[in-house]
């Protein structure tokens, strides 16, 4: 039994590195899916295509018991690699920088030994590879093309740089926050530098509109609600003696709770309007909503802390991590269809790479994970593990 497992954890490992090479842009994972889908069918896993890139293994599906579904994401990021590994990134200007990879494998892993152990799962499991979670929704195009009919109860993960290896967190409700963008384009009359007062200058009126913005967090809005609002770029390219006609101004914020995206999303709008037109200037704004909170269901929650505790100790949870998690994530979209929950695993075993943050040139995939994390996967199928040698 423990020889199998090494041999399947191994083979992870292997994938893993050999997807980190070949690393592919949201809604372009061709090659990902198409190496995806060899595993399976290599191990007999009946297996379709969802949402262009996306795939469903299936395995047990006459079983009796609950049906459950376990997910792992598959695209990169648009980073150029300066990790150094020797399994960095063979494509510019693209890299796993977030652990997608080594979320795909670890999924595969799952297949591995729960194919081996099929007769022991106690009800049918759905094996959920999904494209496009960085900005591309595609947790909602799985949902929209049926990939949860039939499914009870679902599970996911994410590693987590941030915190120590042997730790987690996966609470009752908010563990990761929702999203949205904004652009905010401020329109003036430029002109010469040397006559303001013939101008309606939009590089003066966007200053105070940043200023404005930074003020909704701490005055307009709850201090018990968690919220944060970026303004992140201000676009008034010119000429050193030239007024501009135009500024624009980007950024982003967070938010814990659903029913706070009206509410931020108006003041942004109302602020800025406002503050474009003391200057004497025009602001036309867009509000881009990308994710809502990922808020985990308390059944599978407390099943899947059991399992995490199982597996890394009493210690894994004990956490003082303020939550949520100001990051984003689309399992939020299962989260809101059908029970299930979501855990950040943490990645930081003390090797620079490991505790580098995702999202970051530097940054690689903690190999020790795929065995733990299997193993917790495997045990919410229902499938027993090895001991932790």
């Amino acid at each position: 039994m423990t020889a199998l497992w090494d041999q399947h954890i191994q083979q992870a490992i292997s994938l893993r590195r050999e997807l980190h090479k070949q690393p592919e842009l949201t809604w372009q994972e061709v090659a990902t899916a198409k190496r995806v889908r060899q595993e399976l069918t290599a191990l007999n896993i009946p297996w379709e295509a969802c949402a262009k890139h996306g795939t469903l293994g299936r395995l047990a599906r006459d079983k009796p018991g609950p049906h459950i579904a376990l997910r792992g994401d598959m695209d990169a990021l648009p980073i150029d690699e300066k990790s150094g590994m020797p399994w960095s990134s063979q494509s510019p200007g693209c890299m796993h920088a977030c652990g997608h990879d080594g979320h795909t494998a670890t999924l595969m892993a799952a297949a591995y030994w729960l194919k081996a152990h099929e007769e022991q799962l106690p009800g049918p499991v759905t094996l959920l590879f999904q494209p496009a979670e960085e900005g591309g929704h595609g947790a909602l195009r799985m949902i929209e093309e049926g990939a949860l009919k039939g499914i009870d109860v679902i599970y996911g993960w994410h590693n987590w740089p941030a915190i120590a290896f042997g730790q987690a967190v996966c609470p009752d409700g908010a563990v990761m926050a929702g999203n949205g963008t904004f652009r905010l384009t401020v329109t003036g009359q430029g002109g010469h530098s040397s006559q303001p007062e013939a101008c309606q200058d939009p590089v003066l009126a966007a200053s105070a509109i940043v200023v404005a913005l930074q003020q909704i967090v701490s005055r307009r809005l709850p201090p018990q609600d968690a919220t944060v609002l970026s303004v992140t770029s201000v676009d008034a390219r010119s000429s050193p003696t030239v007024i501009p006609d135009t500024a624009v101004i980007e950024g982003g914020f967070r938010i814990a709770q659903p029913a706070t995206r009206k509410v931020l999303s108006s003041l942004i709008e109302e602020i800025s309007t406002a503050t474009a037109r003391a200057y004497g200037t025009q602001c036309q704004v867009e509000i881009f909503p990308r994710y809502d909170a990922t808020i985990n269901h308390p059944e599978p929650a407390a099943n899947f802390r059991q399992q995490l505790e199982s597996e890394f100790g009493e210690q894994v949870l004990s956490l003082t991590t303020p939550l949520p998690i100001m990051a984003s994530e689309d399992f939020s979209y299962y989260l809101k269809e059908i029970p299930g929950a979501f855990a950040l695993i943490g990645s930081d075993d003390g090797q620079l790479q490991h505790g580098r943050p995702c999202h970051n040139a530097q940054y690689d995939f903690n190999d020790a994970l795929i065995s733990r994390v299997t193993r917790v996967f495997s045990r919410l199928a229902g499938v027993p593990v090895p001991e932790q040698t």
